[in-house]
């Protein structure tokens, strides 16, 4: 059988490019198309990258024609919500699977939401989707805020084993996280525009439960959070305070985390979670391409004097956060027949 056609959409920018080296040699999918600004088609890739390319690529990717949007079984976009909702819409109407990056689809209550390891269940959305828009084969799933994996992969198992209340947040988001194009040397920013909003609310649809053709948000737990810009290149880093409904304790804890299973996906990591002893870890110059960036570091893990528990992760913010993290979406979409080659 041959391999499923795919085409990336804001294939130039940082998310867009991680996208295509993440699928340069993928074992099921096959870039067939790149589409950037109109003003780039019929250039070649590397003309189009024109001094951002941050990535390297074989001789033929950068060979690749930019093309105009157009559907296939796959669509990967890195657009935005400006200027992608419309776009995605379209192309999943026409019968394309979108994979989307755009933050306002994941509100809307027919459109999942996913982290493959937590709510993978929440595909089964896809055909009441197709049937309340009227779409044959199109539909289009969306992953979430690109910080969340950071916190919320190591707070669901232990959710599962003690129950979630509470959690406060603290994160230190890379530039890259913001499209990169600027500088931060020596400054911290404190607020990120809308991002406390999506790491509180977010977290909340995902942990939900899908009941008569609708996810119904979780319900008992509350997110606080603080969103911080930070001088550093990628990788976001969450400092964690939780409080559950069962008692916790240390060693337990660390046991659920070291014992998430993984996902049978070739773009799943063989350990989602890795928990490091050092006091000083994890650090995103050391840590963040942990299983080539789709692991969670975790470390500092210790009771909290105000809430049960705290700890520090570490997620990669451009790959299991965006471009990776959707492919493995598109991955468990393919492994449960939800895609037609």
């Amino acid at each position: 059988m041959g391999k499923i056609s795919v085409g990336i959409l804001g294939a130039t920018g940082a998310v867009g490019q991680t996208f295509v080296k993440l699928l340069e040699n993928h074992p099921i999918f096959e870039i067939v198309s790149l589409t950037a600004s109109p003003k780039w088609k019929g250039s070649s890739y590397e003309e189009a990258l024109k001094g951002r390319q941050r990535e390297s690529f074989s001789k033929k990717t950068l060979a690749t024609t930019m093309k105009s949007a157009a559907p296939l079984p796959i669509i990967f976009s890195a657009l935005s919500s400006e200027d992608g909702e419309a776009l995605e819409l379209d192309l999943a109407r026409r019968g394309s699977a979108v994979f989307s990056h755009a933050s306002i689809h994941r509100n809307r209550s027919d459109i999942p939401m996913i982290i493959p390891e937590i709510n993978g269940e929440h595909l089964a959305l896809i055909p009441t989707q197709q049937k309340n828009r009227g779409w044959e084969k199109g539909f289009i799933v969306v992953k979430p805020n690109c910080t969340l994996q950071s916190f919320l992969l190591p707070l669901f198992p232990l959710h599962q084993k003690f129950q979630l209340k509470e959690a406060v947040i603290t994160t230190l988001q890379s530039t890259s996280g913001a499209g990169g194009g600027f500088e931060l040397e020596g400054n911290i920013l404190p607020y990120i525009a809308g991002e406390e909003e999506k790491t509180e609310q977010e977290p909340l649809k995902i942990l939900g439960k899908l009941e008569n053709e609708a996810i119904l948000p979780v319900q008992g737990v509350t997110f606080s959070s603080h969103c911080n810009r930070v001088p550093v290149c990628s990788g976001h880093l969450a400092c964690v305070s939780a409080k559950f409904e069962k008692p916790v304790d240390v060693e337990t804890a660390c046991q659920v985390l070291h014992s998430f299973p993984s996902l049978s996906l070739p773009s799943a990591p063989q350990k989602p979670l890795h928990y490091m002893e050092d006091h000083n870890r994890p650090q995103p110059l050391l840590d963040k391409d942990l299983e080539g960036g789709m692991s969670v570091a975790i470390g500092r893990l210790r009771i909290c004097a105000v809430f049960d528990l705290r700890f520090t992760a570490l997620s990669h913010n451009l790959v299991r956060g965006a471009a990776g993290g959707s492919i493995l979406c598109a991955e468990l979409a393919h492994q449960k027949g939800y895609l037609h080659g």
